[in-house]
């Protein structure tokens, strides 16, 4: 399996490279997009490259999106995505690109996290009128927030709650409304992620973590992604399709 990686000089593009000279998986390096390369053998932009590949691997920014997804349609190569902080426009194209090519799209690449979400939809399920708090804390350079991984939880949780709203952070004086989900960001040092979900009741508080300790717990599961979607059909998938 030969992988082209958007965003190669980034913070994970570099750790998916390391893995890729590994042969881990029995993946390898095919080529390299990033627009901000000083290296001749990295393409700035998608169009630049002259390398083919059997799959992409997106951990550019989403400001990227539209273009890595223009070249996935255009050479018709299967695209893992897994940056966050898109906007609805930007959701729109990734929707868009797998009508023509099967596209991965997670916040999170861990299988950790996907058990993380799983609890926290059945929780939600047992305890119906709990109030829900979600707390995530990274690394002081890492720029949306909430994180994609908060509100990826948070969607689970809404599967069993679909008139809860999001409450973004607390400041004030006002009451706490009954069927929010608070989601809070923290953001300092050098955290790779956390994620913890409180559950609480007037009788008991449950408390769901994950922690990440090193990056490429990331990169591990966008390469086994990769591979799952290799001979899949148009369309969007994501870690519960493969985990099944």
């Amino acid at each position: 399996m030969k992988v082209i990686v958007n965003g190669a000089c980034g913070r994970m593009g570099r750790v998916v490279l390391r893995l890729l000279s590994e042969g881990y998986r029995g993946a390898s390096f095919a080529g390299g997009i990033d627009a901000f390369s000083e290296d001749a053998s990295i393409a700035k932009t998608p169009d630049a490259l002259t390398a083919t590949g059997d799959v992409i691997i997106d951990f550019s920014s989403h400001l990227a999106t539209e273009a890595i997804c223009e070249y996935a349609v255009k050479t018709k190569t299967p695209i893992v995505i897994c940056t966050t902080g898109h906007t609805d426009e930007e959701l729109a194209i990734i929707h868009k690109t797998a009508k023509s090519v099967p596209v991965f799209h997670s916040a999170n690449m861990s299988l950790g996290v996907a058990l993380l979400c799983e609890l926290a939809r059945q929780a939600a399920s047992l305890y119906p009128d709990a109030d829900v708090e979600i707390v995530e804390t990274h690394h002081n350079r890492k720029l949306d927030a909430p994180s994609g991984t908060a509100l990826m939880i948070a969607d689970r949780i809404r599967e069993e709650r679909p008139d809860a709203t999001y409450k973004l952070g607390r400041a004030g004086h006002e009451k706490r409304e009954a069927r929010e989900i608070g989601i809070h960001a923290v953001r300092m040092g050098n955290v790779v992620g956390e994620h913890e979900v409180r559950i609480g009741t007037d009788t008991e508080t449950i408390t769901l973590k994950h922690q990440a300790h090193d990056r490429s717990l990331f990169a591990e599961g966008a390469v086994v992604a990769a591979r799952y979607l290799i001979g899949q059909k148009a369309g969007l998938y994501g870690m519960r399709d493969m985990l099944g």
